[in-house]
């Protein structure tokens, strides 16, 4: 790829985590709830779910899913169930309280697992995002390039960009804590209508 066709994928890239979805609205919610510390897992989470979805849509799933209506129909009503769920989870929990990383001690670590998975599934279990890539990214291949190379240039580079953009959300977040334990319980309930609400948009896409 030359570096102008690269700068043209950098902007395009950019434009697309711009894009409200899933993910950004997860490291908003985990960044005001547990902190920016945490949060980081949950952005890596979903980094490295975006990057699976890349190295996914490469390889071709992208096109199976197009050519299989059952392969797709699957792929949506499991990331719709996931989104669901979460979304109930968020409705029904308590308001947030922010603690200090340092006074959580060992059970902080189970937790940034957590939050870690939590980011991973949202990311990789949308199956629009793999048909997105699938079309996104042939615009910009190099015909002859090998596997690795365009993983390592189309991956690193959307991963590089959705990290910086979800950490930005994530430390905003939290700076809105002391809000939350006022109407931490409000908050929760729109974040998890949200997420709710993003699971019945999925379940009606068609390919």
């Amino acid at each position: 790829m030359s570096i102008e066709l690269w700068i043209v994928y950098l902007i395009a890239a950019f434009g697309l985590s711009l894009t409200p979805g899933p993910n950004g609205l997860l490291a908003v919610t985990h960044g005001a709830r547990f902190g920016f510390r945490s949060s980081i897992f949950t952005v890596l989470g979903g980094a490295l779910g975006f990057f699976v979805l890349i190295a996914v849509s490469l390889a071709g799933m992208g096109a199976l899913l197009l050519a299989s209506e059952a392969a797709f129909t699957t792929a949506k009503w499991l990331g719709t169930a996931y989104l669901v769920y979460l979304g109930a989870r968020l409705w029904r929990a308590p308001a947030p309280f922010v603690a200090p990383a340092s006074s959580a001690g060992a059970p902080l670590d189970a937790r940034r697992s957590r939050l870690f998975a939590e980011g991973f599934l949202v990311a990789a279990s949308n199956p629009k995002g793999i048909i997105f890539f699938a079309a996104f990214l042939p615009q910009f291949m190099t015909p002859g390039a090998s596997f690795p190379t365009q993983l390592a240039v189309f991956g690193g580079t959307f991963v590089a960009i959705e990290i910086a953009y979800e950490l930005m959300l994530a430390g905003l977040a939290h700076r809105i804590a002391p809000w939350l334990r006022r109407h931490g319980r409000v908050f929760n309930r729109l974040t998890g209508g949200t997420f709710v609400g993003i699971g019945a948009v999925l379940a009606t896409v068609n390919r």
